[in-house]
């Protein structure tokens, strides 16, 4: 049985779909946008970008009932790769060495409302 999860600790989401679903021991959420939930603004530059999109994806795994050391996998979109080494710096605060979750990064033409990066993520509950 497929579970929305939603939280305001978060951005809502500005599509028809949700901010994550958990299925089974599994909990799957949409791309993360640096959007602050209480301003709905963006932060400046690609470090407190990651940051924000980082922390709304913590949001929503505690609305799941889960940390981030749950996380199993990420995928990171950024608008340049170029901003890889500071997302990367930024990132590796998130989670515990030596049980980083594995991670793909990937370059993309461009991001919703012109975001530096996007982050969504798929964790065992």
């Amino acid at each position: 049985m497929k579970l929305n999860i939603s939280t305001d600790h978060a951005p809502a989401a500005i599509g028809p779909y949700a901010q994550a679903v958990a299925v089974g021991n599994l909990v799957i959420t949409s791309g993360q946008l640096p959007i602050n939930p209480a301003t709905g603004a963006f932060p400046e530059g690609i470090a407190e970008q990651t940051r924000q999109s980082l922390t709304n994806v913590k949001a929503i795994l505690a609305e799941a009932g889960i940390g981030m050391d749950r996380i199993l996998k990420t995928t990171v979109f950024l608008s340049d790769m170029n901003n890889f080494g500071a997302m990367n710096e930024v990132y590796a605060t998130f989670f515990t060495e030596g049980s980083y979750p594995a991670r793909s990064a990937v370059e993309v033409a461009r991001l919703p409302k012109d975001a530096l990066v996007e982050i969504e993520v798929i964790a065992a509950k």
